[in-house]
C-alpha cells in the first residue's frame, strides 16, 4: 500500500503524519517552518504505544465498593476492563448520584489545556462545557503558566494581554531596539512550543534576525544556557527569585542620577512618589541602591549601576519570562519591570518598554493581525464556582476552609468527584506527596487520557481518548498566523473514541445532550468553528476560501499587519483620549485598590520580598542549592515523556539534573551518576550533569517526567515536584510558586530501584 500524508497541527508545530497501512511512520513538518521541533520524533512511538488505553477501564477496589472503596489503593490497585456501554453507566450515575446528594459544588471540572491544538477537541473546554450544561461544577481560573500576571497585570496596566504574548511585534524590534534586557533569558528550548500549535517557529528566526542587526541582548538568568546561540550579547547570573531587587536598584539609580523621565512619570503613571519613598528607604528604612542590591542579587554593584545607566542612554526593551513570576511573590518582578520602564520614560515608543514571553512561548511578538483562534465555547457554567488553578490541593485537602484571593474571600467546596480530562496535575502540580494525599479525598475520580498515565493509573474510572490523528478538527493559534486544516490520518487505536463523542453520550443519558451539541455532529463543528473563524479573519484582510476548499487547501495564511505593532503606543500618544483600564486610567506604580485589600504578601507597589525559600534564606544553610524546574526541551511538559526523544535524553532512566562542577566535586558527583535530589518535602532521583553553564550555588531539573512514586516514598523518576512548594505566590494571584524551591544533592549508593512509570495497570 502507497503512503498516505494528511495534514495536522501540535502544540510543538504543523505537520504531515505520514501513514501507511494504517499505521504512523512518521511526521513531517509543515513546508516553509524554518525552526521545526524536533518533538515530531516522538509522535510515532507514542501513537501505537503499549502505553495505550485500549478500552475503558475501572479500579477493581472501586468497581466492588464503588465511593466506599479504599482510596489510598489509587495508583497501586490494578484496572479491570470493561465495555463501553458498563464504563458510560458508571459514570452517569457517579454524576447523577453526586450532583443529587450534594450538588453541583461537590463535582470539579478538572483539567489543564495543551491535551489539544484543535478548536472543538480541546479537552479541557470539553469537560467544561458538558459540567456546565448539566448544571454546573467547581471550576478553575488562572493557569499554572502566567496566573500570578493574570490577575495582577489588569490592576497595573488594565490588562493581561502582554503575557499572552501581545506585545510591541519583532519588526518593530529590529527597526528600533538598541537594547534588549532579558530577564530570565531567551531559552530557546521554550520555543519550540505555543498553546494552539505554529504554522512557523517564527521566535527562533526572530531573535536571529535581531543579533544580526546588532541588538545587543543582556541575559540575565542563573544559567548561561539561556542565552541563545549567535546572540551578541551578555550573560550576568543573578540568585534565583532577586530580579525584583535588581529593578528596584536600577530605577533607584536612573533617578538618583537624573536618568529619569519624570515627565512621563507625570502624566503617565500614578503613584510614583509613593514608590520613590520606598526605593528612598523612608518607608522601611532600607535604601534600594544598588549596594543593597547587590547583597541580594550577587551581582556587583558598579554592574548594576553600569547597567541602569546603559538603559538610560538608548533604546531599551525590558523582557520578563513567564518563570519569574511563578516563584513565591512573583507578581513583584512583573511589577517591577514595568516600574522601571516607566521610570526609562520608553513605554509606547517604538522598540521601548516592556514586553512578557519572549524566551516563554512561540509566537510572543510575532506581526499578527489580533484577531481570535478557532476554539468552541465551554458555555457558562450556572454555579459560578472557581480556585485558582494551582490550589488544587488545598481545596481537596481543607473543603470549608477560607481562601483570599484577588479581594475576594472564599471557602473551598468539598469536592466528591473530580472529572480530568486533559492535562496532567501530577506533573503540573507542587509538592507531589501533598497532592498525593490530597487525590484520596474524593469519593470518585473519572480521567480521559490517551495513555496510562500517572494521572490515569490514580482515577477510578478511566475512559480511553483519541489521539489528534485519530479524528478531525481545525486548529491554529492567537500567536501564530497559520489555520490548519487536521485531518484524521488513523483509525482511533483499539476502544478509544474522541472526548467530544464520550461527553455526547454521557450528556444524552443525563439529559443535556442538545445543550451540549446544540444539534451538530463532529463534522459539523469542525466546518461551524471554521465559518465563525473565516469571519473575524476576513475582516483581519485575509481572504477567506470555502470550507471545501480550506479543507483540500491544508491552510490558510493571514497577512502581516501594515503598520507595527506597539505595544501602549494609542496611550503614550493621548494618554488622556487612550486612557487605561485602571481606575486612575494611567499606569499604577501604587494601587489604591490593592491597597485597599491589605494583603501583607503583595504591597501596593512594587517591592522585594524574601521569598520563602531562596539562597538568602536561613533555610539554605540546611538546603544549599536552588532548584530550577525548567520546562524540557525535549517534550511539552509531560506529554510524550515516554516517546524516543525524551527517553533518549534521560540519564540512567532518570531527568537530568545540572549542576556546576565546584558542587559536584564537594559532593563527590561524577556526572552521570545517579543522585538523590532531596528537601524535607520528599526526594527523587536523577541523573547528574556537569554542567559549568549553571551558576554556582543552583541545579535545573527539568519538568516532565512521568511522576513515578507513592506518598513520602522515594520518586524513582526524577519527577522535581516532589520538591517544589505548594503554596500561592500571593493572596493577590494564588498564582504557582514551583520557583522558589531549595535541595540538596548527594549520590546514590544503593542499587537502583527499577522506574515504573510506564508499567500499564490493567488486570
Amino acid at each position: 500500500m502507497s503512503q498516505q500524508r494528511f495534514p495536522s497541527l501540535s502544540h510543538w508545530g504543523a505537520f504531515h503524519a505520514v501513514v501507511e497501512s494504517g499505521r504512523l511512520l512518521r511526521c513531517d513538518p509543515f513546508p516553509g517552518d524554518t525552526h521545526p521541533s524536533p518533538i515530531l520524533q516522538s509522535m510515532p512511538g507514542m501513537v501505537h504505544s503499549p502505553l495505550r488505553i485500549q478500552k475503558p477501564a475501572v479500579r477493581e477496589g472501586w468497581l466492588r465498593q464503588r465511593a466506599q472503596s479504599d482510596r489510598a489503593a489509587r495508583g497501586s490497585e490494578r484496572f479491570v476492563e470493561v465495555d463501553w456501554d458498563t464504563a458510560l453507566g458508571l459514570v452517569a450515575e457517579e454524576l447523577a448520584r453526586v450532583r443529587s446528594a450534594h450538588g453541583g459544588e461537590a463535582i470539579f471540572g478538572g483539567s489543564y489545556g495543551w491535551s489539544s491544538a484543535g478548536g472543538l477537541h480541546h479537552a479541557r473546554t470539553l469537560v467544561q462545557r458538558f459540567l456546565h450544561g448539566a448544571g454546573g461544577c467547581v471550576g478553575q481560573v488562572g493557569n499554572y503558566s502566567w496566573g500570578a500576571a493574570q490577575f495582577l497585570l489588569p490592576h497595573v496596566i488594565g490588562t493581561f494581554a502582554p503575557v499572552t504574548g501581545r506585545v510591541t511585534d519583532w519588526r518593530n524590534v529590529l527597526a528600533h531596539t538598541q537594547l534588549f534586557l532579558a530577564f530570565g533569558g531567551l531559552p530557546m528550548r521554550n520555543l519550540q512550543v505555543t498553546s494552539g500549535g505554529a504554522g512557523e517557529h517564527s521566535s527562533a528566526a526572530w531573535i536571529a534576525q535581531a543579533a544580526q542587526a546588532g541588538i545587543e541582548f543582556v541575559v540575565i538568568s542563573p544559567t548561561r544556557a539561556d542565552m541563545p546561540e549567535g546572540v551578541r550579547g551578555r550573560w550576568i547570573p543573578i540568585r534565583p527569585n532577586t530580579d525584583t531587587a535588581l529593578m528596584l536598584a536600577m530605577a533607584h539609580t536612573l533617578v538618583a542620577e537624573g536618568l529619569h523621565d519624570a515627565a512621563f512619570l507625570r502624566t503617565h503613571c500614578t503613584g510614583f512618589d509613593a514608590w520613590k519613598r520606598y526605593l528612598d528607604g523612608a518607608v522601611d528604612g532600607q535604601v534600594k541602591d544598588a549596594a543593597w542590591a547587590a547583597k541580594v542579587c550577587g551581582i556587583d554593584a558598579a554592574t548594576i549601576v553600569e547597567l541602569a545607566r546603559a538603559c538610560a542612554r538608548q533604546r531599551t526593551m525590558i523582557n520578563c519570562t513567564w518563570s519569574l513570576q511563578r516563584a513565591h511573590h512573583g507578581e513583584q518582578p512583573y511589577w517591577a519591570s514595568i516600574a522601571l520602564a516607566a521610570v526609562l520614560g520608553q513605554i509606547g515608543s517604538p522598540g521601548g518598554g516592556f514586553a512578557f514571553g519572549h524566551g516563554s512561548i512561540n509566537g510572543a511578538g510575532t506581526p499578527r493581525p489580533d484577531v481570535a483562534a478557532p476554539r468552541l465555547s465551554a458555555g457558562t457554567n450556572p454555579l459560578r464556582r472557581n480556585i485558582p488553578a494551582a490550589r488544587l490541593a488545598d481545596m481537596l485537602l481543607h473543603p470549608g476552609e477560607a481562601f483570599e484571593f484577588n479581594g475576594q474571600r472564599d471557602t473551598y467546596p468539598n469536592i466528591r468527584l473530580v472529572y480530568w480530562a486533559g492535562g496532567n496535575p501530577f506533573h503540573h502540580h507542587q509538592d507531589l506527596n501533598r497532592l498525593l494525599r490530597a487525590w484520596q479525598k474524593p469519593e470518585t475520580i473519572v480521567v480521559h487520557d490517551s495513555w496510562w498515565t500517572p494521572t490515569a493509573r490514580r482515577a477510578d474510572i478511566v475512559l480511553p481518548a483519541t489521539t489528534t490523528l485519530e479524528r478531525d478538527d481545525v486548529g491554529g493559534s492567537s500567536r501564530d498566523r497559520y489555520l490548519i486544516a487536521m485531518k484524521q490520518a488513523i483509525a482511533p487505536v483499539a476502544q478509544s473514541r474522541n472526548d467530544f463523542d464520550i461527553f455526547r453520550e454521557l450528556a444524552a443519558r443525563l439529559g443535556c445532550e442538545s445543550v451540549f451539541t446544540e444539534g451538530r455532529s463532529e463534522a459539523a463543528w469542525v466546518r461551524h468553528l471554521y465559518a465563525q473563524t473565516a469571519v473575524d479573519w476576513e475582516r483581519a484582510g485575509c481572504a477567506m476560501p470555502s470550507f471545501e476548499e480550506f479543507w483540500a487547501r491544508e491552510q490558510v495564511v493571514l497577512p502581516e499587519p501594515e503598520r507595527h505593532m506597539v505595544l501602549m503606543e494609542a496611550f503614550r500618544a493621548q494618554p488622556e483620549q487612550a486612557p487605561l483600564a485602571t481606575p486612575s486610567g494611567r499606569i499604577e506604580l501604587y494601587s489604591q485598590a490593592i491597597a485597599g485589600f491589605g494583603y501583607d504578601d503583595c504591597p501596593p507597589h512594587p517591592a522585594w520580598l524574601a521569598p520563602h525559600e531562596w539562597l538568602g534564606a536561613p533555610a539554605a544553610r540546611r538546603w544549599p542549592l536552588h532548584l530550577i524546574s525548567s520546562q524540557p526541551a525535549d517534550k511539552l511538559h509531560s506529554q510524550l515523556d515516554a516517546g524516543t526523544l525524551s527517553r533518549a535524553a534521560k540519564v540512567q532512566g532518570r531527568q537530568a539534573v545540572r549542576l556546576h562542577s565546584s558542587e559536584a566535586q564537594s559532593r563527590g558527583i561524577a556526572h552521570g551518576q545517579l543522585v538523590r535530589v532531596h528537601n524535607e518535602r520528599g526526594g527523587c532521583l536523577g541523573g547528574a550533569v556537569v554542567d559549568d553553564t549553571v551558576m554556582p550555588g543552583v541545579i535545573v531539573m527539568s519538568t516532565g517526567a512521568w511522576f513515578d512514586g507513592e506518598v513520602g516514598a522515594l520518586e524513582r523518576h526524577g519527577n522535581p515536584n516532589v520538591l517544589t512548594a505548594d503554596l500561592g505566590t500571593s493572596r493577590l494571584t494564588q498564582g504557582c510558586a514551583a520557583m522558589s524551591a531549595l535541595v540538596d544533592v548527594e549520590p546514590w549508593i544503593d542499587a537502583a530501584p527499577e522506574v515504573r512509570a510506564y508499567a500499564t495497570p490493567v488486570v
